[in-house]
């Protein structure tokens, strides 16, 4: 397995050293977040599940904002999440369906993204497989993203997505101590 990302230092409101994330390529198109949290899974699974906390840590850099965060959270159910840059008016559209969802262990989703309104090949078209282990209290979240090709994996990894990802997770991580 090779790391493609660093590791990112983070803290809790309490100043506590957090795991950082880790983006690794396990394969010619797949990427590998991992991240662990410092409580058990039912607290970790909520931000995941709930449209209303998403909206709350999936948000990008500062700058952006999230217009719609829709989700219906069970297996064939559909889900959006458009990202906006008020300083351009940039949107970033995330949709797709829930193929698979195993409470407290597992989410796999398909995942469409669309940039601006464009019909070209900005669009990436991906599965995301999300999983949750706990260990004393503590919980690992992998992602595992799988791309088309090599050269769409490589585009994703080209834009800092595994910085964008500990930006979330941060969130999170102020979600879980708040």
């Amino acid at each position: 397995m090779k790391v493609v990302d660093t590791r990112v230092a983070t803290k809790t409101r309490e100043n506590k050293s957090m795991k950082p994330a880790v983006v690794n390529s396990p394969s010619d198109t797949q990427v590998e977040v991992v991240r662990g949290f410092d409580a058990p899974v039912d607290s970790v699974w909520k931000p995941f599940t709930d449209a209303d906390l998403v909206r709350q840590w999936m948000l990008g850099p500062p700058g952006w904002s999230m217009p719609i965060c829709e989700m219906d959270f069970r297996v064939g159910g559909k889900y959006e999440n458009v990202f906006r840059n008020e300083a351009d008016g940039l949107e970033i559209s995330i949709a797709g369906d829930f193929r698979q969802i195993e409470t407290h262990r597992k989410i796999v989703q398909d995942e469409k993204h669309l940039i601006g309104d464009s019909d070209d090949d900005t669009n990436q078209e991906t599965v995301v497989t999300i999983t949750f282990q706990e260990m004393d209290r503590r919980t690992t979240v992998t992602t595992v993203i799988e791309y088309a090709s090599t050269k769409a994996r490589d585009e994703a990894l080209a834009t800092g997505m595994g910085a964008a990802m500990e930006m979330g997770y941060c969130r999170i991580d102020e979600l879980l101590v708040g």
